[in-house]
């Protein structure tokens, strides 16, 4: 119960009376965060015979992929789509849906390779974590992180329905995309002068027989078009058709200037995306003929959100790193994604390829080509990522996979997809794991035996 000073009637803050927080699990280690990410982490540390526990806000797994709806993956192929560079756990749930034929492969393109339906990912990802024996704690949000006498991170305390809790472990990961978690426990953040804008994405109804009945139609010109006062800003839209059905996920939103790590920011964000969904669904249905075919099946969760926090690490990730594929004896994954970068002020957006083709999206909707660098007969086919960028610097037992990753704008530009950050996920795990076994900090174990133990468990170690 909490009381008020009786000569306060609009205090500028209230006393919480102190209390003990009775502690609701104790495992080894703790994964912050239940995206495909964090979840990827739990299973590796879990198969090599750690207790885990994983805490998610939401009422599923999968984070940005099922509550958001971003149902695709990039390939595991090189940047000549010739030969595979990305395996693992990202593989194995590719897999997994393959084998369920729940997912569609596209030829392999810059744009994307699979798609699969947002509920079945998350059914698939519940199998996993129960088959590993983890821990799961779902509607539970990460409230406060607790350190002890010697400066490590000993607890995290959760709420949840059953109320304030503490979760114990000798290690923790933060998946939560934000770095809640580091940023609870002290460690240094940063955040960009420049986020890249979130999106709100959404499964509708019709595109197909819109297309079959409507000879050019296109809904980017619908939703741009400035002769309707309610089109979208210019922008970027693309959608994707989900097995079995004429559903598509379809990607047109953008929020400018949001930072989803802020309370406030984040409600009028998520506000705004289901207005701007609501503007393209009431655009085509008034002025497309056979428009009221066109449904909104469901919306996200959550908005889809690309940049908050970042942890500050022992290394941060460059783009001319990754643009040059730059090989580390630390790496923990590759990737063959293009920079991708969208203008915080929508002004656009910047792909960049490693063979040195660059192309530029302008708000107005042209589109033109040209280079960051001379044309070269020898290109770079995949640019890894080191294990330094997940340690936050003066973390002993905490390590970070995700968006939260220490990385510059266009690496970041390049890393932030699910096929990346699900190898940063299974490499934090399999750290955590490692550090515990070897009494060592995550700066200081064995990256040699952590790659080593990563290629037992079936990542690709170049």
């Amino acid at each position: 119960m909490f009381e008020l000073n009786a000569s306060q009637t609009s205090p500028s803050s209230i006393r919480e009376p102190a209390r003990d927080v009775p502690v609701c699990h104790d495992c080894d280690i703790v994964v912050a965060g239940g995206s495909t990410t964090g979840v990827f982490a739990a299973v590796a540390a879990a198969r090599l015979g750690a207790r885990v526990a994983v805490i998610e806000q939401l009422g599923m797994l999968g984070g940005t992929a099922t509550a958001s709806f971003v149902c695709v993956w990039h390939t595991l192929l090189d940047a000549a789509f010739s030969k595979p560079v990305i395996a693992g756990l990202v593989a194995e749930t590719l897999s997994r849906l393959r084998r369920r034929n729940v997912l569609i492969e596209r030829p392999p393109s810059p744009h994307l390779h699979f798609i699969f339906p947002p509920a079945e990912l998350a059914i698939e990802l519940d199998r996993m974590v129960a088959e590993a024996g983890i821990r799961v704690f779902l509607h539970a949000r990460c409230a406060a992180a607790v350190k002890n006498d010697a400066g490590r991170a000993h607890a995290v305390i959760i709420e949840d329905k059953s109320g304030r809790r503490a979760i114990t472990a000798r290690a923790f990961v933060d998946a939560t995309g934000d770095g809640d978690l580091v940023h609870q426990l002290g460690f240094e953040t940063r955040t960009a002068a420049h986020l890249q804008p979130p999106t709100s994405c959404a499964l509708v109804q019709g595109l197909d027989e819109l297309g079959r009945q409507t000879q050019g139609f296109s809904l980017n010109k619908v939703v741009f078009d400035p002769k309707y006062p309610q089109a979208l800003r210019p922008g970027f839209l693309w959608h994707a058709r989900l097995p079995g059905a004429d559903v598509h996920m379809v990607a047109g939103t953008r929020v400018h200037g949001a930072d989803c790590s802020d309370a406030g920011q984040l409600t009028a964000a998520e506000i705004e995306g289901r207005r701007q969904i609501a503007a393209m669904i009431d655009l085509v249905r008034k002025n497309v003929p056979g428009g009221d075919q066109f449904a909104l099946v469901a919306l996200p969760a959550r908005i889809g959100i690309r940049e908050t926090r970042h942890a500050v690490c022992l290394h941060q990730l460059a783009e001319k790193e990754v643009l040059d594929g730059t090989r580390f004896t630390d790496a923990i994954g590759n990737g063959s994604y293009r920079v991708d970068v969208h203008s915080s002020n929508g002004d656009g957006l910047v792909f960049r390829y490693l063979d040195g083709r660059e192309e530029y999206h302008t708000a107005d909707g042209r589109h033109e080509e040209r280079r960051w660098r001379p044309a070269s007969e020898a290109n770079p086919a995949f640019y890894q990522i080191p294990y330094r960028s997940l340690v936050p610097r003066g973390a002993e037992n905490v390590l970070v996979a995700g968006r939260c990753i220490d990385a510059d704008e266009g690496a970041f530009g390049a890393v932030r997809v699910m096929v990346n950050t699900g190898q940063m996920g299974h490499a934090a795990g399999v750290a955590a794991w490692l550090s515990l076994h070897s009494a060592r900090p995550v700066g200081a174990i064995d990256t040699a035996k952590l790659r080593g133990l990563l290629a037992q468990q079936g990542a690709f170690v170049l």
